[in-house]
């Protein structure tokens, strides 16, 4: 079993970044979301782990709103 990677992975981080920006330019809040669901699936099924997934929703989780029950 795999386990969530949370060292910088990335070769270019700033130009990802600038993607994922570019990705919603001109969309709704509405879009925008969608469009953020679509990506988070996608990676989602990409991985396939799903101890990993639950891994990183539990850490984008932390530090955001009241803590889950």
């Amino acid at each position: 079993m795999a386990t969530l990677n949370t060292d910088p992975n990335l070769p270019a981080p700033d130009d990802f970044y600038e993607a994922l920006l570019d990705l919603h330019r001109g969309l709704s809040e509405r879009e925008s979301a969608l469009v953020n669901a679509k990506l988070i699936l996608l990676l989602a099924n990409h991985v396939g782990d799903a101890a990993v997934l639950r891994a990183a929703m539990a850490a984008a989780r932390e530090g955001v709103g009241a803590p889950l029950q």
